[in-house]
């Protein structure tokens, strides 16, 4: 040996630029077999992160947008429940209106049936002081046979008896 401590020679040359050609190679062959894969897995990733994001800014639209159509509907539910009252009370006064008119007409009826009943009373008791009217003249012809008073004094009893329940009963009417 020659004494130098490092020695450049061509063995020296030649095996650094095959170390560097194998480093290159082993880099190439690495990248193609593990860092492309890796970059590919990372794009993916980002792409999909990507893609949440994207779904989750649209999902906080919509959701944005459905809750103004909540807070406008909640602002419409009092003026649809006012409506709904109004259309309850119109229904209910229409039913109370009918009711009343049903039961106007019901006692116009009872009223109508209770006056031809008493009618049909009145004209009873008519029936019934004739009667009894014919049955005193009856017996007013029986006494004055009996009592054989002229025909002067039995017209003055008639008319006077006459008289006197025609005053009293026709009066009542």
């Amino acid at each position: 040996m020659d004494g130098r401590i490092f020695g450049l020679d061509i063995q020296l040359g030649f095996d650094v630029i095959f170390q560097a050609i194998a480093v290159f190679i082993m880099f190439a062959l690495l990248s193609y077999i593990l860092f492309e894969p890796v970059r590919k897995m990372l794009e993916d990733r980002k792409n999909k992160i990507a893609g949440q994001l994207d779904q989750a800014e649209a999902d906080n639209a919509e959701a944005a947008k459905l809750k103004a159509e909540y807070d406008e509907k909640l602002k419409n539910v009092e003026k649809e429940a006012d409506e709904i009252l109004a259309q309850a009370r119109k229904k209910a006064l229409k039913r109370e209106e009918n009711i009343v008119a049903e039961a106007k007409e019901e006692a116009a009826r009872i009223i109508s049936g209770a006056n031809h009943e008493v009618e049909l009373q009145k004209a009873k008791v008519k029936d019934q002081m004739k009667q009894e009217m014919i049955q005193v003249a009856v017996l007013m012809a029986g006494k004055m046979i009996a009592s054989q008073i002229d025909a002067k004094e039995q017209n003055e009893l008639v008319d006077q008896t006459l008289q006197e329940m025609g005053d009293k009963t026709w009066l009542q009417e």
